[in-house]
């Protein structure tokens, strides 16, 4: 079952790409005490991602700060080597974007927000979403309904809720 607004996250752990390597990142440690944006993306690379959800979030993180959130956050299911090269090409952490991992997918499956397509290797990915989340509750849960759209998810869109 997808989570929705007045949810508690799950518990979980997420991976960043530090300077020793792979570390992990509790879910909770983000959230407890804070307002943040969390968005999940499909994957690192792939065409909506890269050409609008990800530079939607660059573009708004400080109006976005701003208005009250602490941490805009991006996650999505790939490993955290894919993850910090992405985040280096597209200049995501300079821009105050968080890069995070759910390598296997866990977490995004107990949110109730993934999706598998066998044939180009997605199994278990991130559908498209962005929240807002106070203290570990959703505020606000906006998923896409469309394949390659990015509206509903946008930071723009997200930046307009708050």
């Amino acid at each position: 079952m997808t989570i929705s607004a007045g949810d508690t996250l799950p518990s979980g752990t997420l991976m960043k790409l530090g300077n020793a390597g792979p570390e992990p990142v509790s879910l909770e440690s983000l959230t407890k005490g804070r307002k943040v944006v969390l968005f999940g993306l499909p994957g690192a690379y792939t065409s909506t991602c890269s050409a609008a959800h990800l530079p939607s979030f660059m573009r708004t993180s400080d109006a976005l700060k701003a208005k009250g959130i602490d941490e805009v956050i991006c996650m999505s299911v790939n490993d955290p080597w894919v993850m910090g090269a992405w985040d280096k090409s597209m200049g995501a952490s300079e821009a105050g974007v968080t890069m995070l991992t759910d390598p296997d997918g866990t977490l995004t499956v107990a949110m109730g927000l993934d999706f598998s397509a066998p044939p180009v290797g997605f199994i278990n990915r991130t559908r498209r979403f962005a929240a807002i989340v106070t203290d570990g509750v959703v505020d606000l849960l906006n998923e896409e309904e469309e394949r390659g759209v990015c509206s509903f998810t946008a930071g723009e869109t997200i930046l307009d809720a708050l």
